[in-house]
């Protein structure tokens, strides 16, 4: 059985059992009720008879005589004839009148009359008045007793005893639970559409989904969410936060998401129309970190429930993706260098092999003075890391084939040698690209000048270049919009956004020196402390 199916009966069975007891407690009330007006009406009509003048004075002649009045006299008499019209006309079950013996001076029965009553007279005697439920001759009533006293007052001089049937006083009782019936039909009635009603909203807030199968899927879902490396976030159609996982909130930097509107969250704006938008297939700086968003409708049938966004961290990706690119560039570099050495010392061993020591020796002598490769990179020698060397050698060759001539600034100064060169070559290469892209397009001259500081163990880097200079700094470090192209996720249209994080998880800076303009092109830096070795303070 469903649990819809099973609160709906459990729901109905409870409103039953309590209506059940109300029922019974309604009932016993009623017959109480109908006890008590049985009792007041008994005492009243004995009192009225007990009143009555005719009765005080028949009844005090009767008790002040000694002897026992004869029957035959009695059934004849005044009181009897009173009696039974009194009976009739209030449709009770008997007025009986005694004397101070408890002879019976009027009775429905004449053939008792003159006989001891069979209940108790003692308490009217005394002067009480008694309503309570007796078997007598005439069977259980309800019945009052009073007192009948003399005409000039005193002592009790006997008693008047009125009695309803059983049957009677319950006369209306059929009628109290038939209305009682009525009423605890109805509650039943409506206790079961609400419960109906009830299981249907559930059923509708749920999406048909029982509550065994929720317990399973907040399971499944806690193991899932959690248990990977992707943030989840989750927002209905009014922007409100539904799900929200620790990745999630780490990676965004807040906390406390779930029941909060997006735009309570203080994210970011470009995290905030990535995931109002289709997300961001490329990388958005978020605190130190380089994130993916991937925003998705979630639909169930026909009804949409909100968007999901899963956010991937791909710093870690990114910055070996950049490392990667600066290997390749070296390895480049270093492939050109064993090349160009293996064609001079062909044209050596040939120099040789003609008979032309002379000229193979000024060939070598003078291949020992440049170095086995001519990086053709002015002021490359200022530079005192090879790696350096190397890779800004490749970038030269690079840069050469798109028109644009790379050279490296006399003002160029770097005693040490540099321990994390995939860092800075990172960086360098990124300011590098930029600087040859916003140059190729450009006017004549097309060059690139780049100068290596070393400060104590830092080291800083300048890029500048003869370009059109840069018309927004900061939209030269936002974001870029959302773009579909393939080759957006394959680490390009990163640029300064990714240098700037690169440099910042280092404690460091990449900034704008001079955004330049129609005259002259931009000059960008960078500052990564604790790369250099070795260097002064």
């Amino acid at each position: 059985m469903r649990f819809a199916t099973r609160m709906l009966v459990v729901q109905v069975a409870t409103q039953v059992v309590v209506v059940a007891v109300c029922t019974a407690v309604f009932a016993w009330l009623g017959v109480q009720q109908l006890k008590a007006e049985a009792d007041s009406s008994a005492l009243n009509i004995a009192r009225s008879v007990a009143e009555a003048p005719d009765v005080r004075d028949l009844v005090a002649a009767y008790s002040a005589d000694p002897g026992t009045p004869d029957a035959a006299d009695l059934r004849d008499g005044m009181l009897q004839r009173y009696a039974v019209e009194v009976t009739a006309r209030t449709e009770g079950l008997f007025v009986v009148i005694t004397d101070d013996h408890g002879i019976r001076l009027a009775h429905p029965d004449s053939d008792r009359l003159g006989q001891v009553v069979s209940t108790s007279f003692a308490d009217a005697l005394a002067g009480r008045e008694v309503v309570t439920w007796e078997t007598g001759t005439l069977g259980e009533s309800a019945r009052a007793k009073v007192p009948v006293y003399p005409p000039g007052g005193g002592a009790p001089v006997g008693e008047v005893s009125v009695g309803f049937e059983r049957a009677s006083v319950f006369d209306d009782l059929p009628a109290l639970l038939a209305g009682i019936a009525v009423a605890v039909l109805l509650a039943v009635t409506i206790g079961a559409l609400v419960a109906l009603l009830m299981r249907r909203r559930l059923e509708r807030l749920t999406l048909g989904v029982q509550p065994e199968e929720l317990v399973a899927l907040v399971q499944t879902q806690t193991a899932v969410l959690e248990g990977a490396d992707e943030g989840v976030l989750a927002f209905d159609e009014t922007g409100v936060v539904r799900v929200c996982t620790a990745t999630a909130e780490r990676l965004l930097g807040i906390t406390d998401a779930v029941g909060r509107p997006l735009a309570d969250l203080g994210l970011p704006p470009a995290v905030a129309t990535a995931l109002a938008a289709g997300g961001a297939s490329v990388g958005l700086p978020v605190g130190g970190r380089v994130v993916f968003i991937d925003v998705r409708p979630v639909r169930r049938g026909a009804r949409a429930l909100g968007r999901v966004a899963v956010l991937r961290d791909r710093t870690d990706v990114a910055a070996l993706s950049e490392r990667l690119d600066s290997v390749r560039a070296m390895g480049d570099a270093l492939r050109v260098q064993r090349h160009e050495n293996a064609n001079r010392l062909h044209a050596a061993v040939g120099l040789l092999d003609a008979g032309r020591a002379a000229e193979a020796r000024a060939f070598l002598a003078d291949l020992v003075d440049r170095g086995s490769v001519d990086w053709a990179v002015p002021g490359i020698d200022l530079v005192g890391d090879a790696m350096l060397q190397s890779f800004l050698g490749a970038k030269a060759l690079a840069a050469r084939e798109r028109g644009v001539a790379l050279r490296v600034s006399d003002d160029t100064f770097l005693p040490g040698t540099v321990d994390e060169v995939e860092d800075v070559v990172a960086v360098l290469g990124n300011l590098i690209d930029n600087a040859v892209t916003a140059t190729a397009s450009g006017p004549e001259p097309r060059e690139v000048e780049v100068a290596v500081l070393g400060d104590g163990e830092a080291v800083v880097l300048t890029v500048s270049d003869t370009g059109g200079g840069i018309a927004d700094v900061d939209a030269v470090f936002a974001p870029p919009e959302r773009d579909d192209d393939p080759a957006a996720v394959h680490g390009l249209g990163i640029g300064l956004p990714l240098s700037r994080e690169f440099a910042r998880r280092r404690g460091g800076e990449v900034w704008v020196v001079d955004p330049g303009g129609d005259d002259h092109g931009a000059v960008v830096a960078a500052r990564l402390p604790g790369v250099l070795r070795g260097g002064t303070p």
